[in-house]
């Protein structure tokens, strides 16, 4: 390692140069890469309802779909609003009442339950279907050019609408989830490092990282814009760590070598890369265990994560040394005294009351589970959207004027007869929450003769395989009532068409919360084992990697915990995000302090000893390093108005927060009352027992011969 660290010393003004030139077409990858905005689609492709999607496609030309409310407009202005939306180009078809009278039948001759699918008092309602997927950029452009041909009257539901105003509403905040971020570390690196331009340099080279990291996303095709949100602001926190690293161990190797800078960087690298490729390992594996899930977001977010540590731990010892040693004067003349307190009080009384904190470990543990395992979740992510969204409000006035919260799409076979698909709708009708039905059948009636129905009419709702049927439902997304209620309706489609499929959003919502659910749990389960291994090769120690997982999982529990107790409803992705993240990002700090406490062990120090010195070495890391992950999140946590990056960002810095005093309280007990366990299940330590054993040996012969 001294080799490289001498030839990154030698080529920093390279590498600066190369740093910099770099940062121009990843930046340019980086806006060219497509963000995807609609969660449902990272779905498993095998379901039915991803399967329904692609025939909806495939038959009828039909992607997504919308509705679109349009308030104090005669039926003229109605229609050729219509003949608008027509002709743009990924339209395939606009249902409206006008599409069954077609001038050849008269609307008195229309049945008044069709009249009223499509009016209410003061409004009318038409459908528009996509001949692209509802999360396609053409099917966004879309609905952001009927809202502007139909103006304020308009008001359009559906997921490519939900889709466009969580994209504009992301990208107006998106810049400032950085700045927030960016601020307030430099917050708390000014208070925490003693120099006031060395965290600048900081921010600069994790800053490249990031642009590097957000560049090489262009491989993947896509990411999802909760990877894009959170990205930035979770690789400055978790990354941030190893700038710290290598600016301490420069610091000592200039002691060393006193007048050498060169020589002192050289070192520092050589000794940094080491520990911030230990360090990272574990986190790395964290994002890893993401990439288990059949939910296909957890891969986005894995993959982006783990490469961008990696970015970061590559950046830390090549671009921020060249900074440091280019500046090197001019970061001496802004250097001041350290503001951060020892801590030495704080150890101290730590230790003496270690059995305390070991009953509140006890205490804590059953309430921690509780709060965990009783936390809400929600998975609708409509419902957390702020009011004064267009998709929103339509969406109230879909509930409020034509009593539907929400839609669900049959495929049905086209060659069932007219009196089947009846008796099945009129069943349908009866299943509790289901308010209306639109299909070939229920639109035409039994009173208008086939040959009047216009073929415009016919395209739209039925194919040569296939017919779609729609339902209305007063019931909301991910509700239990709406999954009990896909469940029976998909009893009644088997019943009349074995091969039927009922799909939409409500459908895909109930699939989503079934396979999240296992896969949590699988991922969990990954994220734990990854790091007992990891954990296990490094303190060559079987008890160690069980006592420091218990540790980092029982903040876990807090954390999660805590949300129940002041009736916090979450994200449904946010267990495995922050049992993830917060497992491998902050099990760094026990790993710190204990591989410190096993030192001071074996150099043959007590037990009181080692874990004192142990601490005493290790809060101050510990605090700046939760500090600036708390600094990086909490900012954004508070300020997005998307809630799911809100309580994400959110439970991340509480996360920080709560592992830190459970580390500094906790692990000095743990390690202290397992002492025993540890050494003798420890390769490092077993040399404690031998020697253990011979001083009894030796002090019983000197009993007997006393005797």
């Amino acid at each position: 390692m001294d080799k490289i660290g001498k030839a990154i010393v030698k080529m920093r003004i390279p590498i600066l140069i190369l740093a910099f030139v770099l940062t121009i077409p990843s930046f340019l990858s980086f806006i060219n890469t497509r963000v995807n905005y609609d969660i449902l689609s990272y779905l498993p492709k095998d379901i039915d309802t991803m399967k329904g999607q692609d025939i909806m496609l495939d038959e009828f030309g039909k992607g997504g779909f919308a509705f679109v409310i349009l308030e104090d407009m005669d039926d003229k202005d109605v229609s050729s609003l219509k003949e608008q939306f027509e002709k743009i180009d990924v339209v395939e078809n606009v249902l409206w009442i006008d599409s069954l009278a077609d001038g050849r039948i008269p609307k008195e001759v229309l049945p008044n339950d069709v009249y009223t699918i499509f009016n209410s008092d003061n409004s009318t309602m038409m459908a528009v279907f996509f001949n692209t997927t509802s999360s396609d950029d053409e099917a966004l452009n879309a609905v952001v050019k009927m809202r502007e041909l139909a103006g304020k009257q308009c008001f359009i539901s559906g997921m490519s609408a939900v889709v466009e105003d969580i994209k504009e509403l992301t990208m107006s905040e998106m810049a400032l989830y950085v700045v927030i971020a960016v601020i307030l570390n430099m917050i708390v690196l000014s208070i925490t490092i003693d120099s006031f331009l060395v965290p600048v340099f900081f921010m600069t080279s994790v800053g490249m990282a990031i642009i590097y990291n957000l560049g090489t996303n262009f491989l993947q095709g896509q990411i999802s814009f909760i990877t894009l949100a959170l990205v930035a602001v979770l690789q400055l926190a978790v990354t941030m760590d190893y700038s710290i690293f290598l600016w301490e161990s420069y610091k000592e190797h200039k002691k060393l070598y006193p007048g050498d800078n060169k020589q002192a960087m050289a070192k520092a690298i050589g000794k940094t890369f080491v520990s911030v490729v230990s360090s990272s390992v574990t986190t790395v594996a964290g994002f890893l265990a993401l990439c288990f899930m059949t939910f296909t977001l957890g891969v986005d977010l894995g993959i982006v994560m783990a490469k961008g540590v990696v970015i970061g731990v590559i950046c830390c010892v090549t671009i921020l040394p060249a900074f440091i040693l280019t500046f090197d004067k001019l970061i001496t003349k802004t250097m001041h005294k350290d503001i951060m307190p020892a801590f030495d009080k704080a150890s101290g009384w730590i230790i003496k009351r270690h059995e305390v904190f070991a009953v509140l470990f006890i205490a804590l543990l059953i309430p921690a589970v509780y709060g965990e395992t009783h936390t809400n979740v929600y998975y609708n992510l409509t419902s957390t959207l702020p009011e004064s969204l267009n998709s929103v409000m339509a969406n109230t006035k879909l509930e409020q004027d034509y009593n539907m919260s929400s839609q669900h799409i049959l495929l049905v076979d086209s060659e069932l007869s007219e009196k089947e698909v009846n008796k099945m709708v009129g069943s349908m009708k009866k299943v509790n929450g289901v308010t209306s039905a639109i299909s070939f059948d229920t639109l035409v009636g039994p009173a208008i003769p086939r040959e009047a129905i216009p073929d415009s009419l016919s395209e739209i709702v039925k194919s040569d395989k296939w017919q779609i049927i729609i339902l209305g439902t007063e019931y909301e997304v991910a509700s239990p009532e709406i999954n009990n209620q896909i469940s029976e309706l998909s009893k009644i489609l088997k019943e009349y068409d074995k091969n039927g499929m009922l799909i939409g959003e409500s459908a895909a919502t109930k699939d989503l919360i079934e396979i999240t659910d296992k896969d949590f749990k699988i991922v969990n389960i990954m994220s734990i084992t990854f790091v007992f291994i990891i954990i296990l090769f490094a303190m060559k120690s079987i008890s160690l990697p069980v006592i420091l997982v218990s540790v980092i999982e029982f903040a876990v529990l807090i954390n999660m915990g805590i949300s129940c107790y002041t009736h916090t409803t979450v994200p449904f992705i946010a267990s495995v995000v922050i049992g993830t993240i917060q497992l491998g990002a902050t099990v760094d700090y026990a790993i710190l302090m204990t591989t410190r406490y096993k030192s001071e062990r074996s150099a043959g120090a007590d037990k009181h000893e080692a874990v004192s010195i142990a601490l005493q070495t290790s809060i101050k890391s510990i605090i700046v390093s939760a500090l600036g992950f708390f600094a990086a999140t909490f900012g954004v946590g508070v300020y997005s108005s998307v809630d799911m990056i809100s309580q994400l960002c959110t439970l991340l810095s509480r996360g920080a927060i709560v592992s830190m005093f459970v580390v500094n309280l906790v692990l000095p007990a743990m390690l202290l009352l397992f002492d025993r366990v540890i050494i003798a299940t420890t390769l490092d330590l077993r040399h404690l027992r031998k020697n253990k054993k011979q001083s009894n040996q030796i002090f019983n012969k000197s009993k007997k011969v006393i005797v």
